[in-house]
């Protein structure tokens, strides 16, 4: 069958979660800094067709939502064909390190970095 196991699908969003935040300024590293956690509350994929073992993939990460929590829209896309393969969102919510409470609200640095990094505008 050659297919790639759809669990990998999750770690390859997670690559491009990785890099949208980096380039915002807050990887994880930044996120403990600040004294918070972002724990994946939600998760979900589409499937629209197959990666086979050897394909090369792109993955698109785009923040939704920053505000109350992290919503983050993704594509997966065959970079020999261009077809998308995958489409799916993660929800992640603010936690508190060392009190371990859920935050309602983004930590103002995160907000601030976002709005820097979009020049003041909404993603």
């Amino acid at each position: 069958m050659q297919v790639v196991w759809h669990g990998n699908y999750i770690n390859y969003f997670e690559v491009g979660r990785r890099a949208l935040l980096e380039k915002i300024g807050y990887s994880y590293d930044e996120m403990e800094k600040s004294g918070y956690a972002f724990p994946i509350i939600e998760i979900s994929a589409k499937y629209l067709g197959p990666l086979r073992f050897k394909d090369r993939a792109r993955v698109k990460a785009v923040l939704m939502e920053y505000e109350n929590r992290l919503m983050i829209r993704y594509e997966i896309r065959n970079t020999q064909t261009g077809i998308l393969t995958t489409k799916g969102l993660s929800i992640q919510m603010a936690c508190n390190i060392k009190t371990n409470e859920s935050c309602f609200v983004c930590p103002e640095v995160l907000v601030k970095k976002v709005e820097a990094f979009n020049g003041g505008e909404a993603p």
